[in-house]
């Protein structure tokens, strides 16, 4: 497997981690949800007010925000971004070393 092959294959393999990662994410959502509504209803756990949809609308939201991870960043931000990334700032280094390299040899000129 050449270099190449061995990079969408380490990016596939995150990929299906990252997405099994949000399926447990979803199981364990749900679960949990149903034994809040248990707890708070009929084990009566704190059973002066209703508390479980406040808990499960914000264990929800930290779903999507997961889901919106996984989907929407992870597809932007990925390894073709991270090596454009990569070659703009070598690219505005080797820029940089090119001019002092310029200014130091016009200064080595100037002085002899």
């Amino acid at each position: 497997m050449d270099a190449e092959q061995h990079e969408l294959y380490e990016y596939a393999r995150d990929r299906i981690k990252q997405k099994k990662g949000l399926f447990y994410h979803f199981v364990i959502f749900i679960l949990g949800s149903v034994f809040l509504i248990i707890a708070n209803k009929w084990l009566g756990l704190f059973s002066n007010f209703v508390w479980w949809n406040w808990a499960i609308t914000i264990w929800g939201f930290l779903f999507i925000l997961h889901i919106i991870k996984v989907f929407v960043i992870n597809n932007f931000m990925n390894k073709n971004w991270e090596r454009e990334q990569i070659d703009k700032l070598m690219l505005r280094q080797a820029k940089k070393i090119e001019k002092i390299k310029n200014d130091l040899d016009n200064s080595n000129l100037s002085s002899k």
